[in-house]
């Protein structure tokens, strides 16, 4: 697969985890999933990544600690871009780290598990709401070439 089509492949497999509930830790689809573990189900289950597994993980993580955990997975296997493309990451901060991230299918537009909407959604992360406030990068796993 070239790049342009792995990465509509990310945002059509992310998009099938729509509707999933949200659950702390889960990845099982239509089941449950959380916004950390949604990336590793798509990343990996397209074969992008090699597998690994971040659990486990308290809930509350960041509001107590300084360490940058999920940005640090995501830094060890992408690399930061100004401009998001389908298939990218986009991480926000929540509490004292980044701490949520989603998939972005076509920005602003963004498929993430999140706790607040209880599921997984695509939504405009620009409207205004939690995710619209708070600072946010973004990372990619293809060449910055």
């Amino acid at each position: 697969m070239n790049e342009a089509e792995s990465r509509a492949g990310v945002v059509a497999e992310a998009r099938k985890w729509i509707g999933t509930p949200y659950h702390h830790g889960a990845d099982v689809q239509r089941l449950g999933v959380d916004c950390a573990m949604l990336l590793v189900r798509v990343y990996v289950d397209l074969g992008l990544l090699p597998a690994f597994d971040p659990r486990p993980y308290p809930r509350d993580w960041h509001l107590h600690r300084s360490e940058e955990r999920y940005l640090g997975f995501i830094l060890d296997r992408a690399h930061p871009v100004d401009e998001p493309g389908p298939g990218d990451i986009a991480i926000w901060r929540f509490g004292r780290t980044f701490s949520h991230a989603g998939i972005v299918s076509a920005w602003p537009r963004v498929v993430h598990a999140f706790a607040r909407t209880r599921c997984v959604e695509e939504c405009d992360a620009t409207l205004p709401g939690e995710l619209a406030k708070r600072p946010r990068a973004f990372f990619s796993l293809w060449s910055a070439a």
